[in-house]
């Protein structure tokens, strides 16, 4: 799949842009705050409807403007052309269109235009709270099965319910039943989903973490639940006076996590900023495959910022792992350094283009 073009209007410091991609590697050359993360920004938005930061959608809009707008033409890999257009209006909330039909529902047009993002905030995922591993869990695996994203909104309605009742004081424990049936169904399919995912990306992670640290080092991931061993009706039954004093549910798939560990270690708490940032760019690149594998579309890749954090052996490793190999399709790169991206592009063969961007304006620059 290609992004061939995109048209923006108001999102962020951008006033009002069209771009032309190269369906091979786009470099995004421009000093910090001048907008390359934002057209990266707005082409998530495309593709998955929200940010690709964890920010209200209304921050999106422009300064002194009441809506934006992003508009972009895709062409699969079987050459198959859709345009999708996003829109944003304060005070309205978000239209959806895919060749000019509104969506009925936006869950609908999730995993239809697979991407995935490398951004300086991955560091995160290993460092931040268990939150951030269970969004990322959770947006990867709705890429790839609708049918997960269904269930996981289902139970987190549940969940809602259920915290509302411990806080209201409920004791009646038919009621609790009803709303906890709901649960269970819902996380028992969250629960077998997320496993079948570790289990599949985990030896994807470590062949690429080994590649990329020049077989210097070996990681792993494990998936950490409360349900391994014991069902979620068991947990809730057996929590629900403690929870009554706590006020919200203690257990269930929002507690789980996933463990990182690097030669035995925990990544966490050893790891250095280097073998961090190794390790979550080796896991992007894990989940384009899986993306790949299940949806049978190659995904958009975007590297922001890719240099940040690593010494110049492994940057080469990971540029030689995404421009050398069939398997990546449309990859879009930014820094501020010129002579990164000629570096990169005077390596690869293929098409590729070369854009500055200035204050949110974006002109090509000649390659000749």
């Amino acid at each position: 799949m290609i992004l061939k073009s995109i048209d923006i209007l108001n999102f962020k410091n951008i006033a009002s842009s069209t771009l032309d991609f190269s369906p091979g590697v786009n470099c995004l050359l421009g000093m910090n705050g001048m907008g390359k993360s934002n057209l990266l920004e707005a082409i998530h938005f495309l593709c998955m409807a929200r940010p690709m930061t964890p920010i209200p959608d209304s921050s999106l809009i422009r300064h002194g403007e009441e809506m934006l707008i992003v508009k972009g033409e895709f062409l699969s890999d079987t050459d198959v052309a859709d345009t999708i257009a996003c829109g944003l209006t304060k005070g309205k909330g978000k239209s959806l269109k895919r060749n000019g039909k509104e969506y009925k529902r936006i869950s609908e047009h999730i995993g239809r235009f697979p991407i995935v993002t490398v951004t300086p905030g991955d560091s995160q995922i290993v460092g931040g709270p268990g939150e951030e591993r269970r969004k990322l869990m959770d947006m990867v695996i709705s890429q790839a099965h609708p049918d997960y994203l269904a269930q996981l909104i289902r139970y987190t309605r549940s969940l809602e319910s259920r915290n509302r009742m411990l806080r209201a004081g409920v004791r009646d424990a038919l009621l609790f039943e009803s709303v906890e049936s709901g649960m269970e169904e819902a996380a028992d399919a969250i629960h077998d989903a997320r496993m079948k995912w570790v289990a599949a990306i985990a030896p994807k992670i470590e062949d690429c973490y080994r590649r990329l640290s020049g077989k210097r080092e070996s990681t792993s991931i494990a998936y950490k639940s409360q349900m391994s061993g014991t069902s979620l009706h068991e947990l809730l039954a057996e929590r629900r006076a403690k929870d009554s004093v706590l006020g919200f549910t203690s257990a269930g798939p929002h507690r789980d996590d996933i463990e990182t560990s690097l030669d035995g270690y925990s990544l966490r708490r050893l790891g250095s900023q280097g073998q961090v940032k190794t390790f979550t760019v080796a896991l992007r690149l894990a989940i384009f495959d899986y993306l790949k594998e299940a949806s049978g579309i190659t995904p958009l890749l975007l590297l922001d910022d890719i240099f940040d954090k690593l010494d110049a052996s492994r940057v080469e490793s990971i540029m030689h792992e995404v421009t050398s190999s069939e398997t990546f399709g449309q990859i879009f790169i930014t820094d501020t350094n010129r002579k990164h991206l000629d570096d990169i592009i005077s390596g690869m063969e293929g098409p590729r283009s070369l854009i500055n961007v200035d204050c949110g304006v974006f002109s090509p620059i000649s390659l000749d």
